[in-house]
C-alpha cells in the first residue's frame, strides 16, 4: 500500500542551548514522509519556492518518497525560526514567513487518489478536509494540529474530526480542545467528536493511546543527548502510520507496535538538528531500539 501525506516543507533556522542551524530541511509533511517511508511508500503533497535546494529534493527522493505532489512556486519557501530553552519540550516562536505556503492549496494529484492510508500533518483544517474530499476510500485517516488551529478555526477541526480515525495530539492541545485538564477524561471527550482513537504526545514523558476499550502508556526512550527536539511529533506520526501500513487492520497489537515504532523514530530524530540523524536510520537500527523499548518497559507479574 502507500501512505498519502499532506503538510508544510519548510527551511527551519532553530536554537538550542546545544547549538544552532540556519535554514535547515524542516516541516511537518518532511518529518513525517521521511519516518514512514522506513516502512511503506509515500505520497508527499506540499509546496516550496524556487529557492528550495535541489540537495533537499534529492534527500526525499532518495527515501522514495513520490514528490509528484510537491509543487515548486516561483517565490521563496516557508520558513520558521524557532528556539528551545532547556525545557526542550516547547519551542519560541522568533519567527514565521508562510511565503508560499501562504496561499497553498492541496491539489491531490489523481495517483495519489486512491491512497489507504492518509495522514494530515498540521495544516488549516478548512485544507485538510479540502484533501479528504479529494481521496476516494481511504481505510485509515489521522490528523494533527495545533493550538493556533484550535483557536481560530474550531468550528472546522471539530467538523474534520467527525471524518479521521485517529487524532494525534499533544497534552496541552488536547485539553484546549476538550477544556478538559484531566487527560483521560479529555481522551474521552475527542473520541466523542469523531476519532475511533486518540494518541495524545505528552514529549519526554511519552504517549497515551485511548481506544474504546483500553489505554495504553508508552515512555519515552532515555536519552543521554538530546539537540533538537524540532520534528519530533510529525516523526512519530510518520513512524506511527508507516508501520501502520504495513498491518493487517487496526487491532490492538498492532496499534500498540505502531506507537512504538513511531517512538523509536521520534527518538532518534533528537539526537541531531533537523533530519540528519532521522535520514540516516535504517531499519534494523529501528528494530533493536523497538526491542530496548520493549526489555525498558517489561516488568513481571507478581
Amino acid at each position: 500500500m502507500s501512505l498519502l501525506t499532506v503538510g508544510s516543507v519548510a527551511l527551519d533556522t532553530v536554537k538550542t542551548p546545544f547549538g544552532e542551524v540556519e535554514e535547515v530541511l524542516g516541516g511537518a509533511a518532511v518529518y513525517s514522509s521521511v519516518a514512514a517511508s522506513l516502512f511503506t511508500d509515500v505520497r508527499l503533497v506540499g509546496v516550496v519556492g524556487s529557492d528550495f535546494p535541489k540537495e533537499h529534493i534529492e534527500l526525499l527522493s532518495a527515501r522514495s518518497i513520490d514528490l509528484a505532489g510537491l509543487k515548486i512556486q516561483e517565490g521563496k519557501t516557508f520558513r520558521w525560526k524557532g528556539e528551545y530553552e532547556y525545557d526542550l519540550n516547547e519551542a519560541k516562536t522568533l519567527d514565521t514567513k508562510l511565503n508560499v505556503f501562504e496561499d497553498f492549496r492541496p491539489d491531490i494529484p489523481e495517483a495519489y487518489r486512491d491512497s489507504e492510508l492518509v495522514f494530515l500533518a498540521n495544516i488549516d483544517p478548512e485544507l485538510q478536509l479540502q484533501v479528504l474530499e479529494q481521496v476516494k476510500s481511504p481505510k485509515i485517516v489521522a490528523c494533527d494540529t495545533m493550538n493556533f488551529w484550535i483557536e481560530t478555526k474550531r468550528e472546522a477541526l471539530l467538523k474534520l474530526l467527525k471524518y479521521v480515525d485517529i487524532v494525534i495530539l499533544n497534552d496541552a492541545e488536547t485539553r484546549q480542545l476538550t477544556n478538559e485538564p484531566n487527560l483521560v477524561k479529555a481522551a474521552n471527550i475527542l473520541r466523542s467528536y469523531g476519532p475511533r482513537y486518540t494518541i495524545i504526545k505528552k514529549g519526554e514523558h511519552g504517549v497515551l493511546m485511548f481506544t474504546g476499550s483500553s489505554c495504553f502508556s508508552a515512555p519515552a526512550y532515555p536519552l543521554e543527548y538530546i539537540f533538537d527536539p524540532t520534528g519530533a511529533g510529525d516523526t512519530f506520526a510518520g513512524g506511527f502510520m508507516g508501520y501502520l501500513d504495513t498491518c493487517d487492520g487496526l487491532g490492538e497489537a498492532n496499534l500498540r507496535q505502531a506507537i512504538i515504532y513511531g517512538s523509536v523514530l521520534a527518538s532518534f530524530n533528537v539526537e541531531e538538528f533537523s533530519l540528519r540523524r532521522l535520514s540516516r536510520v535504517h531499519l534494523g537500527e529501528a528494530k533493536d531500539r523497538f526491542r530496548e523499548f520493549k526489555r525498558l518497559s517489561h516488568f513481571e507479574e507478581v
